[in-house]
């Protein structure tokens, strides 16, 4: 088997099904075998995709088990030359996954390989390429050094910012939401730490490759991962879990380090986790003894562009629903352009605009290469899928 791909799923069914569909486009000419590991999701994730992926290999958990555990369960279970962690919420393109699989063949000290995280207006997240949260490159993050100076090879290493996006380069850090990794490197490091629950457990597994021996690579393939910016980190859950995957990590890997050194982090991370904790309790109280005044929000227009069936469903939709919505019959092979031709138009946009696209008409990889070459400030990526009738945006399912 050439390729292992694990997606753990958590009450997400409809992006869920979305990764699935662009993932089978991308792996069509690839022997591949898909596990989906359910952590005990409550929307009926399983039933609900199942009817049309019928090849996925589906665990479902009767608790949540957190990422690290889940994942490890497939990889047990698999058995690929290449294992890919994949989130739920991100879309690939057509071609991602064999350009990242032919980098891995010409370059067998790779263990590792990230690539181009596109947010959901085409912008690229700073999470693609990461450097190893030393004490030091942690303390120049939390004391603001690191956005300062972006450009630095010493302030801006957390972010390695100073790489060029367009080339493949050496990192340190790979982001769990897309990860390829080799199973022969993996066997030898060890699978994810089951003491991270959530976060934390991509850095632990990326630093022990790097002392394992092995190369962590960015490659400027892109993919789209929804909900990245979308994370809700008001909530005290995301706090507590977070925060104490960071420490994790500093007892684990500079516990013996000098006191000099971990104490000013550690102080940090508690002194972070309780002011973020105190905003959090001090809005709710504000907003209970009526301080705040909730301001209307505007709903947002949105942009159809797909082919005639799809236009006369989203049309219908659209009605159903309320939503402002312009129309545009298109396809990628008659009319490859239209999506520039439409951006351009909205230069100067100032509600909030959705473009969705008919993904029976137009490629994964044709929309984010076009968002990615041309954002358009309040402009986001949206999908219509003709099948389910669903529209897909980074804050809402439509249907």
């Amino acid at each position: 088997m050439k390729l292992t791909v694990i997606i753990v799923n958590y009450n997400v069914k409809h992006y869920l099904y979305q990764c699935l569909d662009s993932l089978y486009r991308a792996v069509k000419d690839i022997e591949t075998e898909v596990y989906v590991v359910d952590n005990h999701s409550r929307d009926g994730s399983v039933n609900y995709v199942s009817r049309r992926f019928h090849d996925v290999n589906y665990v479902e958990s009767n608790h949540n088990l957190g990422f690290a555990r889940a994942n490890n369960i497939a990889i047990r279970q698999s058995s690929g030359e290449y294992v890919l962690l994949l989130n739920p919420d991100t879309v690939v393109g057509e071609d991602t996954i064999e350009h990242v699989l032919e980098f891995m063949d010409q370059h067998p000290n790779a263990g590792g390989v990230g690539v181009k995280m596109l947010k959901a207006d085409g912008t690229r997240a700073m999470e693609s390429r990461r450097g190893l949260p030393t004490p030091m490159t942690s303390f120049y993050k939390m004391t603001g050094l690191c956005k300062r100076f972006p450009q630095s090879r010493r302030f801006g290493h957390y972010y390695m910012s100073y790489l060029p996006w367009e080339k493949e380069a050496q990192i340190e850090v790979i982001s769990g939401a897309f990860c390829m990794l080799r199973r022969s490197a993996l066997m030898k490091v060890g699978l994810l730490d089951e003491d991270f629950f959530m976060y934390g457990e991509d850095i632990d597994l990326s630093f022990r490759l790097v002392k394992g021996g092995f190369e962590n690579w960015y490659l400027p393939e892109t993919i789209l991962h929804y909900k990245g910016e979308s994370t809700q980190k008001s909530s005290f859950r995301y706090v507590h879990v977070f925060y104490e995957a960071m420490l994790i990590f500093f007892r684990k890997h500079y516990g013996s380090s000098s006191l000099w050194l971990t104490l000013p982090i550690k102080v940090a991370i508690y002194l972070k986790a309780s002011l973020a904790l105190v905003q959090m309790q001090t809005s709710k109280m504000r907003k209970a003894l009526g301080f705040f005044s909730p301001r209307r929000r505007r709903e947002p227009d949105y942009i159809f562009i797909g082919s005639v069936a799809s236009i006369t469903q989203c049309r219908r939709l659209a009605r159903k629903k309320g939503l402002s919505g312009e129309f545009v019959v298109a396809n990628e092979r008659m009319n490859p352009e239209v999506h520039v031709q439409v951006l351009e138009k909205l230069d100067t946009v100032k509600n909030q605009t959705y473009m969705v696209y008919d993904i029976e008409a137009f490629q994964y990889r044709k929309v984010l290469e076009v968002f990615s070459q041309h954002p358009v400030p309040n402009v986001f990526i949206g999908t219509y899928n003709p099948r389910t009738k669903t529209i897909i945006t980074a804050e809402e399912v439509l249907r």
